[in-house]
């Protein structure tokens, strides 16, 4: 019977005058009369003071994961705001290119970058470079012996720490495709093999355990695993990576990004690193900042069983719930804080059957064919994972901030849909 839990809104949420949900002092139900749906918003304020959060936390040197979120607008404000950007391929180098950010403002990731990849990051600059294998080191040592510069490295370690978190995005354990493994010895070799290098300056190592944890002992337990490690060698710089939790649904609890930074530290300091220590936090700067609106189309009663609420998106801007089973909130636009005591299905448009978006969602019992539906906490991994599956166009992107609506990724067309297609 409950309302929407206000902790899990953007930081500027509010209750506007007929009970509509207000953000970054914008009205949710104009957006999406004037943007359509399904439709993004994003809460600029609360994104800019995550990242100015995670800078205090961490330091100047903390790295927004791309990943979670990228589009030109977020790589310029990221920046803005004070921290590097952590891009994992080709093109999100390119789009944080695209926005302005100056190549050593960036770190590139990735466990396969391709020759061309790394060829154009050493050319422009970069950074740094997380390295994931033997075969990139080799890489970047042919690019080198052409004339490239030597690129700054870390090596990306896998600690053995199994954080508990969904198998799909646990990254940390042994078994993994990410990094050079501690216990087998392979982390020893990886770092002789790189100093020993002229192609490599080897300033650090890196480490991360998963995604969506919840807990901060796992992140001491991988310091503590690490720290004889990171101590014998004494390279300058650690990265821990990211993975801190955010709470997606009503019950749910994460540290803040404040509270994590000061128990990496006091984790860092306690086994006595010396190195500087940063991390590479990305869900947790933007996926409380956005909630996407839905309009209702259909509302299916089968008595007995369930009734399914069908919108105008689904599993193409975000595949999560299908992905890791995860869980969300639903409430309506236009009754933010309403009581929700019927419970439903939401599902999206698309010809699939586990095309579910909120399973047992709790809902006003007035929703209609028409209502604006939103879900809350949508900032990370929704835009970023999209896809275009039955063709479904993806959704326009706004960032809202004193009460104006700036879009910053615009609604694709279905001439963009034939746009790479040569017939």
């Amino acid at each position: 019977m409950s309302a929407l839990p206000v902790s899990l809104l953007p930081d500027t949420a509010t209750v506007g005058p007929d009970g509509q949900l207000v953000i970054g002092g914008c009205d949710t139900l104009e957006l999406a009369r004037r943007f359509g749906t399904p439709l993004f918003v994003y809460d600029e304020a609360h994104l800019r003071a995550r990242c100015r959060e995670a800078v205090t936390a961490f330091g100047p040197g903390v790295n927004y994961a791309t990943k979670a979120f990228l589009c030109t607008a977020m790589a310029r404000l990221a920046v803005e705001e004070g921290c590097n950007l952590d891009v994992s391929t080709g093109g999100e180098y390119h789009v944080a290119r695209a926005a302005g950010v100056p190549a050593d403002r960036l770190v590139l990731h990735g466990n396969n970058k391709g020759a061309d990849e790394l060829r154009r990051a050493l050319a422009e600059g970069v950074g740094r470079v997380v390295v994931d294998s033997f075969d990139e080191l080799d890489r970047i040592e042919a690019l080198v012996a052409e004339g490239l510069p030597v690129p700054r490295a870390l090596l990306r370690i896998t600690p053995g720490v199994e954080a508990h978190t969904h198998e799909f995005i646990r990254t940390g354990q042994d078994d993994s495709k990410f990094g050079f493994g501690l216990a087998s010895g392979v982390a020893e070799e990886a770092v002789q093999r790189a100093l020993a290098s002229p192609a490599v300056d080897l300033v650090g190592l890196h480490a991360h355990i998963g995604s969506q944890v919840f807990e901060a002992r796992f992140f001491e337990l991988a310091v503590e695993v690490l720290a004889p490690f990171v101590e014998r060698h004494g390279l300058p710089e650690l990265s821990l990576g990211g993975g801190l939790g955010v709470a997606y649904v009503e019950g749910e609890h994460a540290p803040t990004i404040t509270e994590w930074g000061e128990a990496v530290h006091h984790a860092c300091a306690a086994a006595g690193i010396t190195a500087a220590v940063t991390a590479e936090p990305g869900r947790a700067l933007v996926a409380q900042a956005a909630v996407t609106l839905y309009t209702v189309g259909t509302v299916k009663d089968l008595p007995g069983i369930r009734t399914y609420v069908a919108v105008d998106g689904g599993m193409s801007d975000n595949p999560r719930p299908v992905l890791y089973g995860s869980g969300y909130e639903a409430f309506l636009a236009r009754a933010v804080a309403a009581d929700r005591p019927r419970v439903v299905t939401v599902v999206g448009k698309h010809c699939e059957s586990g095309d579910v978006l909120v399973r047992d969602a709790r809902v006003p019992a007035d929703l209609a064919v028409g209502d604006v539906l939103a879900t809350p906490v949508t900032g990370a991994y929704g835009h970023s994972m999209g896809s275009n599956y039955n063709k479904v166009t993806r959704p326009a992107v706004v960032f809202v901030a004193d009460g104006d609506a700036r879009l910053v990724v615009r609604r694709e067309t279905f001439d963009d849909l034939l746009a790479l297609d040569l017939g």
